[in-house]
């Protein structure tokens, strides 16, 4: 099916450069017109055009709101949430920690994507299914804090030797939707617990 092949998700090598001879810093402060480069975390004196010399100091907030076309949502500060383009009018967002944990949000602009669970279900643990894994699934629902409720599945992959968690729920009109899939390793739930918590507590829709 063309619309689970062009949702299904991908996984992408990233390789480091090499260093460079100068080391870059990631931002550019402006104070009355004299700029400096910064790195979060650090201060730096900046003498002014009038001869003051001020400190100047940048801190990364603990999380920020990234917001889509329908939706908005907190994350850790520290973790980026990439844009993809799969086509057929679907936008996919993806946040993914280090540790492996996924979020991730399907937008989909022509069609109700709440019907697709189980399709989106069956690619992402297809593989593990067919190399032995059990697969046990039950329907759930999530309230968000403003009284919208979105309606899914959750499931449990298990090998001998590992454990996943996905969470699958969708809301929808009849020509517009958007899906959501969170997806958790056993042996990392408890620590990324507080990630996935602030994910579905902080969740917006606009729609």
């Amino acid at each position: 099916m063309r619309m689970v092949s062009a949702a299904a998700l991908t996984l992408i090598a990233l390789c480091a450069g090499s260093a460079g001879a100068e080391d870059l810093k990631a931002f550019k402060v402006t104070i009355d017109g004299k700029a400096v480069d910064i790195d979060a975390g650090e201060s730096t004196h900046v003498t002014l055009p009038d001869g003051r010399q001020v400190e100047v100091k940048l801190d990364k907030n603990d999380f920020a709101t990234f917001s889509g076309g329908s939706f908005s949502f907190n994350h850790p500060s520290g973790i980026s949430v990439t844009k993809s383009d799969l086509g057929e009018n679907i936008t996919q967002y993806l946040m993914a920690s280090a540790l492996g944990t996924i979020v991730v949000v399907q937008e989909y602009g022509e069609m109700n994507p709440v019907s697709l669970n189980q399709l989106m279900l069956q690619e992402m643990t297809k593989e593990s299914v067919q190399a032995g894994a059990a697969l046990t699934q039950q329907p759930t629902t999530r309230k968000l804090a403003d009284g919208k409720e979105l309606t899914g599945i959750t499931a449990e992959v298990k090998t001998r030797t590992d454990t996943a968690y996905f969470e699958i729920v969708g809301y929808g009109r009849a020509d517009q939707g958007l899906l959501f899939i969170t997806r958790v390793a056993g042996e990392d739930a408890a620590t990324e617990k507080p990630l996935i918590d602030k994910f579905w507590q902080s969740l917006k829709l606009k729609m």
